[in-house]
């Protein structure tokens, strides 16, 4: 069964930093996609970066140069470093995994996803304050 459980979320201040983590049990796929996403009330889900099993990365064009996406596979974890952190962050953040990574852009905007159906955490909320 697989499990992937947050933290680390809270409230910080506008240009502060936070770091979250997500344990992963339960998948054991050689080949995966990871990744975070989050939805901010009255808006949909949307990606925030990923990971690929092969180490490459996406970002999220609102948040390319402040966040950074990592996995210590040793630990099963995954950790999004988020600095210089904006109100418009704000949101309950959710670790997911699957099997592929993609990249989708709306206009001159691009995000990550994971294809197919892929498994969620329970979400860790993030509050910035200006």
């Amino acid at each position: 069964q697989v499990q992937l459980v947050e933290s680390g979320g809270g409230s910080v201040q506008a240009g502060g930093s936070l770091r979250l983590s997500c344990a992963a049990s339960g998948y054991t796929y050689k080949r995966y996609c990871m990744g975070w996403f989050r939805q901010a009330p009255g808006k949909e889900r949307e990606g925030v970066a990923t990971i690929h099993s092969d180490g490459s990365t996406n970002y999220a064009d609102s948040v390319k140069g402040r966040f950074t996406i990592s996995k210590d596979n040793a630990k099963n974890t995954l950790y999004l470093q988020m600095n210089s952190l904006k109100p418009e962050d704000t949101a309950m953040y959710y670790c997911a995994a699957g099997v592929e990574c993609e990249v989708y852009c709306s206009g001159d905007y691009c995000y990550p996803r994971i294809s197919g159906y892929p498994y969620w955490g329970q979400g860790t909320q993030v509050t910035v304050s200006s």
